[in-house]
């Protein structure tokens, strides 16, 4: 059984970091995906693929493979350079602006 440990990356629908904080134990599927011939959908005999376990801290996500006897690989997160800027959204309305307004 191989397993993989990661910080999940933000959605692409969201500005912030909400539900990247955590560190998510991901088991790598151990059989292939089959067709079903009458309805078409896909399928695997394999359950283990469906689990995914969510850790505070990298460090319990460790502890938890190594004492269930699990294979892992950690995928190092690629942090974000923060985007701040130094009066924020209200420079935009600000009646003492050097320039002109535009967008």
């Amino acid at each position: 059984m191989r397993a993989r440990i990661y910080q999940p990356a933000r959605n692409a629908m969201q500005s912030g970091t909400a539900k990247t904080r955590v560190w998510v134990l991901e088991f790598a599927p151990a059989a292939a995906r089959e067709i079903d011939p009458l309805m078409g959908w896909t399928g695997s005999p394999d359950t283990q693929s469906q689990v995914r376990l969510r850790f505070d801290s990298r460090e319990a996500a460790e502890a938890y493979a190594r004492d269930h006897g699990i294979d892992y690989t950690v995928a190092e997160p690629h942090k974000r350079a923060p985007n701040i800027r130094p009066r924020g959204y209200g420079e935009n309305f600000a009646t003492d602006r050097k320039g002109a307004w535009t967008h």
